[in-house]
């Protein structure tokens, strides 16, 4: 299997159990140069957004493929998702590894009131 295979049917048993559990997901996709992170409800649709693509986010940053622009994105989607009345979430790292700038996201996002 290829790397990409293994990595969705990892994040295909991930999102099997957040759907039962019925909660928001924070899900979160990354690329050599950037990081996207949304929150979604259980039908999948999109609430919250926020990525290094955006140019509120990448402002003042000098890269942004690296864990201090995964940690701007984390911090953006948190303040959304307040404004937007989102308190609680499922983190759903999309069968990425728990480390490095997904680990420097989801910190951010705790850092700043998201809980999960």
């Amino acid at each position: 299997m290829s790397k990409k295979v293994e990595r969705l049917r990892r994040a295909t048993r991930s999102r099997a159990k957040i759907r039962e559990l019925k909660a928001l997901r924070l899900s979160v996709h990354r690329t050599s140069q950037h990081i996207y992170a949304q929150i979604l409800d259980s039908e999948s649709r999109v609430l919250v957004a926020a990525s290094t693509v955006q140019k509120s986010v990448s402002e003042g940053l000098k890269n942004t493929g690296n864990s201090d622009a995964a940690a701007a994105v984390g911090k953006a989607i948190a303040e959304k998702a307040k404004a937007a009345g989102i308190g609680t979430v499922a983190f759903d790292r999309s069968g990425f590894k728990y480390h490095g700038r997904v680990k420097a996201l989801a910190e951010a996002a705790r850092e700043h009131g998201l809980q999960f």
